[in-house]
């Protein structure tokens, strides 16, 4: 019997449910169904979605990676608790596994179930979430310039997490990254250390270790510890009067800072003890001098020390005259007056020095004349004339003074 298409209703049911078959067949066949890859944190829900856009009855199903069917259509197939049906129909199967493993991970298939079957594939990726860090390597207290070495650890993360390191806020770069596959050979064990030498201003600093990974949803996992470094006493002195005068009062402030805090400090003067307690008293790290005089003057000490050491600073005072500060600008006019002294002087040389040359070399010249020389006609009528014009020679002199 012939079957052909757009039977009449009167057409035999045999030939009617053949011809029905078909256009399913022929119409789902340019049909593939449509899934997408997911990624999942641990411990949570992965939803699995199958869809085809046309699709006359034909049937869909999902299997897991080890090609177990878990749904066909609307029945459940596999029993576990759970996989559940978020929606069955033509054209869409989705389903949800809670409460995700490490081991669920893997590829699964979408098949429609038409001639040839179609199929599509999902890759389901779950994350492993990194364990909270742990600092460790730190003994309380260290002393300054030991070296520390600070370990931050964090197991079970998947892909392998990052640790970065910060010191008050401000990351440090310079440090040692050590990743291990853990045993499941799934997930990572990793491992940062910090490297450095204790110094005095780090004490009380604030050395955090943070863990970054996808699955934190930009929430960084982050362990602290606080640093406590000992070291010896730092010491300064300050003065109350920068310019101390006689009858005047002073005080002399010694600052120290150290861990453990410092003792009382110890005051001393040239290197023995206070002088004259009655003036000089000591409160505390405060140094008090009262009615001061030139014998006040000196080096005073103050020195501090703790468990760990000591150290000490030096302050000289010298105590000025107060009748002397009016005439402290005397100096520079005496100066003055010496300079002049001195040119005046030099001056006064220069000139009669000047004048004796002139007159010594004018009395020559006159002298030669009164002789008679520049008349001679040669040297023996010169000598001649010289002889005879002594008499004369008085009446020729010039005289200098």
């Amino acid at each position: 019997m012939l079957c052909f298409k757009n039977l009449p209703d009167t057409a035999p049911a045999l030939c009617r449910g053949i011809w029905k078959s078909s256009q399913r067949l022929f119409s789902s066949q340019g049909q593939f169904p449509l899934t997408q890859n997911v990624t999942v944190v641990e411990g949570g829900t992965a939803n699995l979605t199958c869809r085809v856009d046309q699709n006359d009855n034909t049937s869909l199903q999902w299997s897991n990676p080890a090609q177990q069917t878990l749904y066909f259509d609307d029945k459940k197939a596999l029993r576990d608790n759970r996989i559940e049906l978020v929606r069955a129909s033509w054209h869409e199967l989705s389903i949800s596994v809670s409460d995700v493993s490490l081991s669920d991970e893997g590829q699964y298939t979408c098949s429609l179930f038409t001639m040839p079957v179609k199929t599509s594939k999902a890759f389901l990726t779950v994350l492993g979430v990194p364990e909270k860090p742990q600092i460790t390597g730190f003994t309380s207290p260290v002393m300054e310039g030991e070296r520390m070495q600070l370990t931050c650890k964090t197991s079970g993360s998947k892909p392998a997490a990052d640790i970065r390191w910060f010191k008050n806020d401000k990351e440090v770069k310079d440090v040692k990254y050590l990743k291990e596959e853990d045993a499941n050979r799934k997930t990572f064990t990793v491992s940062s250390t910090l490297d450095f030498l204790a110094d005095r201003s780090d004490d009380g600093a604030v050395v955090s270790c943070r863990v970054d990974h996808e699955s934190l949803n930009s929430t960084p996992q982050i362990a602290m510890q606080v640093l406590e470094i000992h070291y010896t006493p730092l010491v300064k002195i300050i003065s109350s009067n920068s310019w101390p005068e006689e009858g005047q009062s002073i005080v002399l402030t010694c600052e120290s800072k150290g861990k453990p805090v410092p003792e009382p400090v110890l005051w001393t003067k040239d290197g023995g003890e206070l002088p004259d307690p009655e003036r000089m008293v000591v409160n505390g790290r405060v140094l008090s001098i009262s009615f001061l005089n030139k014998t006040d003057n000196g080096t005073y000490r103050c020195e501090a020390k703790n468990p760990i050491g000591r150290n000490s600073t030096e302050y000289v005072l010298i105590v000025h005259d107060p009748n002397a500060l009016a005439g402290h600008t005397g100096p520079d006019h005496a100066v003055i007056g010496g300079i002049v002294a001195v040119v005046v002087f030099v001056t006064l040389c220069s000139i009669i020095l000047l004048g004796r040359y002139l007159a010594r070399h004018k009395g020559t010249y006159l002298t030669n004349e009164a002789k008679g020389a520049e008349d001679a006609p040669d040297a023996d009528t010169a000598i001649i004339n010289a002889e005879g014009s002594q008499v004369n020679a008085e009446e020729k002199k010039e005289y200098f003074i």
